[in-house]
């Protein structure tokens, strides 16, 4: 099992939530967060000519758990419907996830998710 952390414009959420969705993916995580990558914020320019810096910019984490196999699929399948070729269009981990548990039912693996 792998988790997929997904850090894009929230503008991009409905896209990329319906993508997901056909793909056949029904559960996930959704947090709205505020960061900055390599641009280190964006300049503004305000009335009369004066510039402000936004260092931190919102963003949406997006958050999923599924079986080896799925992973590649997934990660396209959100490259692709997140793009938009601007600097700022996110950054996805894939992260080893040792187990999971569905309380209700105490199944384990996969058969948890």
């Amino acid at each position: 099992m792998q988790k997929i952390e997904a850090i894009i414009r929230p503008e991009k959420l409905d896209a990329v939530k319906n993508a997901l969705a056909d793909a056949g993916v029904s559960g996930l995580n959704i947090v709205h967060v505020t960061g900055r990558g390599v641009q280190k914020g964006v300049i503004h320019m305000g009335r009369g000519g004066e510039t402000y810096e936004v260092d931190m910019l919102p963003k949406v984490k997006i958050e999923v758990v599924v079986p080896d196999a799925q992973v590649d699929k997934l990660v396209n399948t959100i490259c692709d419907a997140a793009h938009t070729g601007r600097i700022g269009d996110g950054k996805i981990f894939v992260i080893p996830i040792t187990d999971a548990i569905r309380v209700r039912t105490r199944e384990r693996g996969d058969a948890a998710l």
